[in-house]
């Protein structure tokens, strides 16, 4: 057994003896695109850079990942509304992106991980936003020519270790697999990644060799809620220095990989779209509609089940000229498919004077979305706070509905 693997054992011994013991404008956008997230300026380290430039080959673990799930909690859609088990649940989300920036494969710390989902769950947070890939140059084996060959073996023990610990804190994890930093011409493999997804055939590797193998890995894991298949994609289309490629290239790989997905298992797949005006009919039209992904010719994979499962959305108060408060209106009122449910997937933890998160929380949960991820728990304050910023919002949540945040009950 691999060093990496002996240390996991280790933690997870440890974990498991104290878990038991205790029972808007073009200027604006540009802004946000190249100030709000791409923190890999900051928050990369050395270990990442030097595992990028010697990485593993692609392959899976030895050992397929073991889950003390049983079904029970799986999350799934009934009459629109998100259920675990038999009973509803609302998420009370947070975005916990990174550790440190590209932490699977690369710098990932079972302690953090560990302390951080604890402090979370005691809290009242059952649901995290997760980037698991930030910019694809760490754990990610592809060719300067976009010729993908898989994850690494480090990459997959990693996850094997947060999705240990998600079920042992009860935390729903919806996995980013993608961002627009994977585009972007400031890392080392944008161009490789651009020219994946103008390419049917190179798309279709990425989905065979990374897609299906992270879904049917996990797929028992009641904790692995979702996949999605890209952070803000808007930004790929309309900025520069990420290529302003074609949504149509777009479109092909999350219809390719939203097929795959529901072929290979029940895990749920979005998209996490960085303005409402690409998810709405009335603005500049749903792009990613079933209509729309269902029209693509997308080879071998199954057309029918080409859709995604419910809307992923940012909001952040750049947009207020544009498009208003997204919490303070209704789905219905910004013209979403309302046949299936929506989350606001990011929003800022802390805003401009008046701004209170837990009654932004508390609004949209009256106002019909059925999760919340404030803009974040971990990682350096970009602006839009912290954990500390986040927590007023989690705690006045859990004194609203506890019985739909842990409907199971709370460990």
């Amino acid at each position: 057994m691999k060093f990496r693997q002996t240390i996991a054992l280790v933690c997870a011994c440890a974990l498991t003896f104290g878990m038991a013991s205790c029972s808007g404008t073009d200027t604006a956008e540009s802004k946000k695109s190249a100030d709000s997230k791409s923190a890999q300026k900051t928050e990369s380290t050395a270990d990442n850079k030097a595992d990028s430039d010697s990485a593993d080959p692609a392959a899976l673990p030895a050992e397929p990942f073991t889950t003390k799930c049983d079904g029970s909690a799986r999350v799934t859609i009934a009459e629109n509304k998100f259920m675990a088990g038999n009973k509803e649940i609302w998420f009370n989300g947070v975005n916990t992106p990174w550790d440190k920036w590209n932490d699977f494969g690369g710098g990932f710390s079972f302690p953090f991980w560990q302390e951080h989902f604890e402090k979370l769950h005691n809290e009242g947070v059952n649901a995290c936003r997760i980037w698991i890939s930030c910019n694809g140059d760490v754990g990610m084996v592809i060719s300067p020519e976009g010729d993908f060959s898989g994850a690494t073996t480090a990459h997959w023990e990693d996850l094997d270790s947060l999705f240990m610990l998600a079920e042992e804190y009860q935390i729903y994890v919806m996995a980013t697999v993608q961002s627009f930093d994977h585009f972007k011409d400031s890392n080392q493999n944008y161009e490789a990644w651009r020219q994946l997804v103008q390419s049917p055939e190179k798309t279709d590797a990425y989905v065979d060799n990374y897609i299906v193998p992270l879904v049917k890995r996990y797929d028992a894991c009641d904790y692995l809620w979702s996949i999605d298949l890209c952070n803000e994609p808007d930004w790929i289309i309309e900025n520069k220095e990420c290529g302003k490629l074609n949504w149509i290239d777009l479109e092909q790989y999350y219809a390719k990989a939203c097929a795959a997905i529901h072929a290979n298992s029940d895990v749920l797949v979005t998209v996490g779209m960085g303005m409402i005006k690409y998810n709405s009919e009335q603005l500049n039209g749903n792009v990613i509609s079933d209509t729309e992904l269902q029209s693509l010719d997308i080879g071998k994979y199954d057309k029918s089940l080409a859709y995604v499962d419910f809307w992923s959305t940012h909001w952040y108060d750049w947009m207020i000229p544009n498009w208003g408060v997204m919490y303070d209106k209704t789905p219905e009122e910004y013209k979403f498919d309302t046949s299936k449910p929506v989350v606001i997937g990011e929003l800022p933890a802390k805003g401009k004077d008046g701004y209170d998160i837990s009654n932004v929380y508390e609004t949209a949960y009256n106002n019909g979305y059925l999760g919340v991820f404030a803009w974040k728990s971990s990682g350096s304050d970009d602006g839009c706070g912290l954990w500390d910023d986040c927590k007023p919002a989690i705690a006045h949540m859990m004194s609203i509905c506890p019985d739909k945040i842990f409907p199971n009950g709370k460990k």
